[in-house]
């Protein structure tokens, strides 16, 4: 398969397809998001820790008005990461506030944003810098087979899912990678830009190789010549031979088979799942090349995605609730493809 056709094909599921149709963000209160950071404020320092909810506003918006309510420059504006437009979702900017008094934030000047709670931090929030995300989600007017989503809920919540990239990643109508093959031909663009492309090019490639290693049966399980992340880190080690010690880690998700965030230099995988990385790779050499000659490094990120704490409701009438954590960089949408289109 070409690189173009599986830029258009559908990528594939990890169980067969899913079993309802339904409706999802039929209002932004379907889809609550909450922010993990992981700690608190320490209640001093110069900067000030908001969380913040938000109803079908942009993250970037948000960091922009909060500095002009502020009277700060918007550099001086932290926050971990973007956040679902068409949602309700909760989540701490970080304001940088030195030698100024605190301000009355019950008065920011936007309905569609509440601070809900304002402290005094030391540092400025660092994008990344969060555990994950707890999803409240709602599908309405659904459809089909509810005792095979039962079948597919209990398999989400033992095996997990593909850890896709989301859609959200390659922009309307995923003209983020056309873009990142203009810029790598020579196009200029932005400097704020330039990372999100460079960031589609690389979820691009990783998106293929998963597709493969689904198709394969092996998105969950080792290759030959396996890179493994470790759970809840950015750390990797391998390859080596699959023991029963790695067989017990993989079985409690203490560790997950991983792919390629592109780069330079060679992949660090081997034998089979080095192989496969290398074709797909060749199949769109362009975005490879491109993503080289920006000086991107080889990183991995999982090929599993296990949910946490996943719970799920039938509601009355056609509605179905479900509840879990996702680590930072996950998608709640790549669960939910697994179950309803």
């Amino acid at each position: 398969m070409t690189e173009s056709e599986l830029a258009h094909a559908p990528l594939p599921w990890a169980y067969d397809g899913p079993p309802l149709r339904a409706r999802l963000r039929s209002v932004p209160e379907d889809f609550r998001v909450e922010e993990i950071l992981g700690y608190d404020a320490d209640g001093q320092g110069e900067h000030v820790l908001l969380w913040v909810e938000k109803r079908g506003a942009n993250t970037d918006w948000v960091a922009r008005e909060l500095a002009r309510f502020a009277g700060v420059p918007p550099v001086a504006v932290g926050f971990a990461g973007m956040k679902d437009r068409h949602a309700v979702t909760r989540q701490t900017f970080s304001v940088q506030m030195a030698g100024k008094p605190d301000l009355d934030w019950s008065t920011f000047p936007h309905a569609e944003v509440k601070i809900l709670a304002a402290t005094r931090h030391s540092r400025k929030l660092k994008r990344g810098a969060l555990r994950g995300n707890r999803f409240m989600l709602v599908l309405r007017d659904v459809q089909g087979d509810r005792e095979a989503a039962e079948r597919v809920l209990g398999q989400i919540a033992l095996r997990g899912v593909p850890n896709y990239f989301g859609e959200q990643r390659f922009g309307r109508e995923g003209g983020n990678v056309a873009q990142a093959r203009a810029m790598f031909a020579g196009r200029r663009v932005e400097r704020d830009k330039r990372s999100f492309l460079l960031s589609a090019a690389r979820s691009q490639i990783f998106n293929n190789v998963l597709a493969a290693r689904v198709e394969r049966g092996a998105w969950d399980t080792p290759l030959a010549g396996e890179i493994w992340s470790l759970a809840g880190s950015r750390s990797w080690f391998g390859p080596e031979p699959f023991t029963e010690a790695l067989a017990e880690r993989l079985a409690r998700a203490d560790i997950h088979p991983s792919g390629p965030l592109w780069g330079q230099g060679e992949p660090p995988s081997q034998a089979e799942a080095g192989a496969l990385e290398r074709a797909v790779a060749a199949a769109c050499q362009d975005l490879a090349d491109g993503l080289v000659a920006a000086r991107m490094d080889q990183e991995r990120r999982p090929l599993r995605l296990i949910p946490q704490d996943l719970t799920w409701h039938w509601l009355d009438g056609d509605a179905l609730e479900l509840v879990f954590e996702l680590p930072a960089g996950a998608y709640a949408t790549v669960v939910v493809r697994e179950l309803a289109l």
